[in-house]
């Protein structure tokens, strides 16, 4: 079913454009009742006027087009310039200044919203979970293969071979001092005391049997 716009319009009202533009712009796409509220409270001159076209809108959607006024909103609002009053004024040293007294031609339209789509329960899924649910799962061995091609699985590799040659070389190093220290020589001092230890041994034990 196609909507029904309702318009009202006032027209050579004695204000400017300016400063009705400055009300207009509050309501536009605001339900009646707000719009009615907004106006209400407004302590601009220009309110009172576009108060009067709203409800003048909302009257004509009622009893014309036969429309809900709680299902009403205002879908469009413009303000148009109408004919300016010149008028003169005397100044000083016998001059004249023109003032130009603005009208504006104030214009609403009233429309019924669409019924608001219940919108469809979304359940929050992480990213993470996602992606890992979209891949499909790899093979132990491919994945396994996989790591071993990676740059850090080679990086990791690297890094152990280096600590096992670093400790088979302390190992060898540890064997080779054992080995010498087994085989060194005993000191030659040693050698020259021992006929002398010898001998001493002999006298005493002649001393002894004497």
């Amino acid at each position: 079913m196609d909507s029904v716009e309702t318009k009202a319009s006032a027209k050579y009202i004695r204000i400017s454009p300016r400063k009705a533009r400055l009300v207009v712009d509050l309501i536009r796409g605001r339900d009646v009742a707000d719009a009615q509220q907004i106006l209400d409270y407004s302590p601009k001159a220009a309110a009172r006027v576009v108060g009067k076209i709203l409800n003048s809108a909302i009257a004509n959607a009622e009893h014309n087009n036969k429309l809900d006024p709680d299902e009403l909103y205002v879908c469009r609002a413009y303000v148009d310039e109408g004919p300016t009053l010149k008028r003169f004024r005397p100044r000083a040293m016998g001059r004249a200044t023109r003032i130009n007294k603005r009208t504006s031609h104030i214009t609403l339209v009233l429309d019924e919203r669409e019924p608001r789509a219940e919108a469809k329960r979304r359940r929050f899924r992480r990213p993470v979970r996602k992606k890992a649910a979209a891949e499909p799962e790899m093979a132990p061995e491919a994945q396994r293969a996989e790591d071993e091609e990676s740059p850090e699985a080679q990086r990791a590799d690297a890094d152990e071979a280096e600590l096992n040659a670093d400790t088979e070389a302390e190992e060898d190093l540890e064997e080779e001092l054992d080995v010498d220290e087994e085989t060194a020589p005993e000191p030659p001092q040693a050698e020259a005391d021992q006929p002398e230890l010898n001998a001493d041994t002999k006298a005493d034990d002649s001393e002894s049997e004497d």
